[in-house]
Order: C-alpha cells, then sequence, then structure tokens
C-alpha cells in the first residue's frame, strides 16, 4: 500500500467507498466509530474522494460531548493531566521516601532501589539460595549478611584490607593469610549474580 505524500490518498488498498451507493476505490480515511485510544489506532472509514469531502464537511469532532470535556479538550495542557506510571511516587517500587532522611535526592533514590533489590531478592528465591555454598563461605569471611548490596560489599572489603593489609600494620605481614582470604572472597562475590 503506497500513500501519495500530498494529499492523503492510499493506493491499491481493495476497499471500495463506504458511501452508501458508491462503487469507486476508497482510497481516503476518515475517522470511525470508534477513536483512538490505549487499545490501538481506532477504526477508519474508506471513501473516494468526493465523499471523503463531503464526510470532512459535516464532521465535527466534539459530538457527543459535554461543555466540559470540550473545554477540556481544547486546553493546551489536555492530557498532561496525569502523571506516568514511571514517575508517580507508587512507581511499582514502594512509599516515596522520607525526603528529609536524606541530604542528598540520589541518596533517597539509590537507597529506595536497594531496598528493592534486597526485596525482590528474598521474596523471589529466599535468601538462602541467592549465593552459591561457596558464595556463602565468602560471605561468611568478609563478615557480611545475607542481605548486603554491592555497597557494603565493597566498604567491607576495603576496610578488612585496612585492618589487614601490611602497609597499614607498620610492616607486620602475620595477617598476611587472613588478607589472601578477604582478596579471594571478595573477587569471587564481586562477580556474584545476587550482586549484578
Amino acid at each position: 500500500m503506497s500513500k501519495h505524500r500530498f494529499h492523503g490518498r492510499f493506493e491499491a488498498t481493495g476497499r471500495a467507498c463506504g458511501w452508501v451507493g458508491c462503487e469507486e476505490a476508497g482510497e481516503f480515511r476518515a475517522p470511525g466509530p470508534r477513536s483512538s485510544s490505549f487499545d490501538g489506532p481506532g477504526d477508519f472509514r474508506w471513501f473516494c474522494l468526493d465523499h471523503v469531502r463531503q464526510f470532512n464537511a459535516g464532521y465535527d469532532y466534539f459530538e457527543g460531548m459535554s461543555s466540559e470535556e470540550i473545554f477540556e479538550a481544547q486546553s493546551p495542557l489536555h492530557g498532561w493531566a496525569t502523571s506516568s506510571r514511571t514517575f508517580r511516587p507508587d512507581a511499582g517500587v514502594d512509599e516515596a521516601p522520607r525526603w528529609a532522611d536524606f541530604s542528598d535526592p540520589l541518596e533517597a533514590i539509590s537507597a529506595r532501589a536497594r531496598s528493592h533489590v534486597r526485596e525482590r531478592r528474598h521474596h523471589v528465591r529466599g535468601a538462602s539460595s541467592v549465593f552459591s555454598p561457596s558464595e556463602q563461605r565468602a560471605m561468611a569471611t568478609l563478615g557480611l549478611d545475607a542481605d548486603a548490596d554491592r555497597m557494603a560489599l565493597r566498604r567491607r572489603y576495603t576496610a578488612l584490607v585496612r585492618q589487614f593489609h601490611p602497609d597499614h600494620n607498620g610492616g607486620d605481614r602475620s595477617r598476611e593469610g587472613r588478607l589472601r582470604q578477604v582478596v579471594e572472597a571478595y573477587q569471587l562475590l564481586r562477580k556474584a549474580t545476587a550482586f549484578a
């Protein structure tokens, strides 16, 4: 089906004109009984050139609307009155964050997202099945709970490296074995799907 660019003719549609008694090809589209909505583009009527002109001359978009609905439809803000689900406070994560509890709005948003991820992790598979046995041993090595997130993993790793590294202990190498365990546990956990 090709569409002429300037006058709205659709050639080779195979449709007859929808005007009663007309046998010409219906090459021009006009609004149908069901208008565009959430469910799709709506229905169209197909007419020949003469009958689409007649239809358009008598077409009333506001037919059947009350004066309040007409006023609302003519408003420049029509359609913007409702917020998209993505931007509503109840966007499927949880209730809106208490902004006063945070100094930075990004902290509030990340805390909300972390709690959602943690909740989903426990709800979908249960806390113990999120980690493999080797990952559970690594979590114990680092002293982390099953609900820890990537930021908590990184903070704990940094704190333990500072605690056990010889450069932070005046050159004392007696804790190198423990440091090696911490590094190996972190290397395993940072690639774990639970922290993705």
